[in-house]
């Protein structure tokens, strides 16, 4: 009896260990800043030099900014290297997703891929790399990799050091965004001739540990506070949507409200997560395909593939000019492609899985994540028959002035429908980003959320 209670110790103990993954080794730490850089990539080029070595990345006086807040172009000089057609795609596939080359083949006379010679702009506040390596020495998974344990502070990057699918994403839903931020933005869901009604959005996104009154207790498991309102077209304007998005959403699900103007009335929101329709988004994507991908990852395994080398959109700031208007990006099958850049960078290859036991309209997710800002930058999504069905995109840039990555537009086609939607565009808006907002606990409450959707 008393060996078979040692015995039944020793499996906990062994089940235990197999759900808490542990933290990488002080030594393994001191590579962050030497032979990676402080958020973990590669700080080496690769053997041709087409992938230049990271050394610090662009300054934060890059470019000029102009007076509502956008960012000048810092290689607007800079040609192609070479543009991939529908006519070359089979030179560069190794080099390219599933989804992008499939791309080619629903529309190959019109889309294409320009490349511009790589550079590795990333350049984060040394407090967010501080932030990176506390998190290397002391953050684990739990519920089987469905929450973080020991993330406290200022938290950002839970595994610079991954060795496993679950973190490589965890560093993407925790990388840093620029601490509190207001936005104005622009969703498009274009007909198949490419006409459509802009949806305006203005939102702010808070970090607890930034809002000076917020309660500790209360917000301990909450990574951000996020808040949507409609502003356009008449028919939404006045609806208002509220997120505490949740660290572990096992134990705590995301919690949501949304203030509907037409009844008056706050109600609980618990379809906007996984696969509950996007806000405004005409069927075209889930909750949890804004940001690329967004919320719990319990409904998938996630498997890590390793890393390669791709062609990825990056440094995007020619789609963001503030001199082009909606119509100029939005076109028939895909926006334009004309004003896309496109560079060789290494990812990491992570593909979700669901569970046996789970559901998801997205049976499988491929996803390819930026090697130095762990952002998402290809998603390729699959139906239940194994079918491509959605191919997303992430025109990310960073925004040097403020020293975080971001996306200019996130773009989700779907290619057997012939549409797609496109979201986060700003060229016609008042100003950029703002940056550093003074948020207020009493603001992301279900009560502030009629006051907020007066119309």
């Amino acid at each position: 009896m008393r060996k078979m209670i040692l015995q039944c110790g020793a499996l906990a103990l062994s089940l235990l260990a197999a759900n808490v993954m542990a933290a990488v080794s002080p030594d393994e730490a001191n590579k962050l800043g030497t032979s990676l850089t402080p958020l973990g990539a590669e700080k080496a080029g690769n053997a041709d030099g087409s992938i230049p070595a990271w050394t610090g990345g662009i300054a934060k006086n890059a470019g000029a900014v102009d007076s509502k807040g956008f960012l000048a172009d810092p290689f607007a000089g800079e040609k192609p290297l070479f543009t991939i057609t529908a006519e070359t795609v089979d030179k560069y596939k190794d080099k390219l997703s599933e989804g992008q080359i499939a791309m080619f083949k629903r529309y190959p006379q019109t889309y294409k891929i320009p490349v511009y010679p790589t550079h590795r702009s990333v350049s984060l506040p040394p407090e967010i790399y501080e932030s990176a390596r506390r998190s290397a020495l002391n953050v684990t998974t739990i519920n089987d990799g469905n929450g973080l344990a020991n993330f406290t502070g200022n938290r950002y990057y839970a595994f610079p050091i991954p060795k496993n699918g679950v973190e490589v994403l965890w560093n993407h839903v925790t990388r840093y965004h620029g601490g509190n931020v207001r936005r104005i933005i622009t969703q498009a869901t274009p007909q198949t001739n490419g006409s459509f009604t802009p949806i305006r959005f203005e939102e702010e996104i808070a970090v607890p540990f930034l809002i000076k009154d917020a309660d500790p207790e209360k917000a301990s498991n909450v990574l951000t506070y996020f808040k949507q309102s409609v502003t356009a077209p008449a028919r939404l304007a006045g609806n208002v949507l509220l997120v505490h998005e949740t660290l572990d959403q096992v134990k705590e699900p995301r919690l949501a409200w949304i203030y509907n103007a037409g009844q008056r009335r706050v109600r609980r929101a618990p379809q906007v997560a996984y696969d509950g329709p996007g806000t405004a988004a005409d069927g075209l994507r889930t909750s949890d395909n804004f940001d690329l991908f967004s919320g719990a990852p319990d409904r998938y395994d996630w498997k890590l593939v390793g890393k390669k080398e791709m062609y990825i959109p990056y440094n995007s700031y020619k789609l963001d000019s503030p001199s082009l208007k909606y119509d100029d990006v939005i076109k028939a099958g895909h926006i334009n492609q004309d004003l896309t850049r496109y560079e060789l960078h290494r990812v990491w290859e992570v593909v979700g899985t669901v569970k046996p036991n789970e559901r998801h309209i997205y049976a499988k997710r491929h996803m390819y994540f930026d090697e130095d800002s762990w952002q998402a930058a290809l998603v390729d999504h699959y139906d239940g028959r194994g079918q491509l069905w959605r191919v997303a995109e992430g025109h990310a840039q960073f925004y040097y002035a403020n020293q975080n990555p971001g996306y200019t537009l996130e773009a989700l086609y779907d290619i057997i429908a012939g549409r797609y939607i496109a979201l986060g565009m700003k060229n016609e808006e008042k100003r950029s980003y703002e940056y550093g907002f003074e948020a207020r606990a009493a603001d992301f409450t279900p009560a502030a959320l009629r006051s907020t959707g007066v119309r």
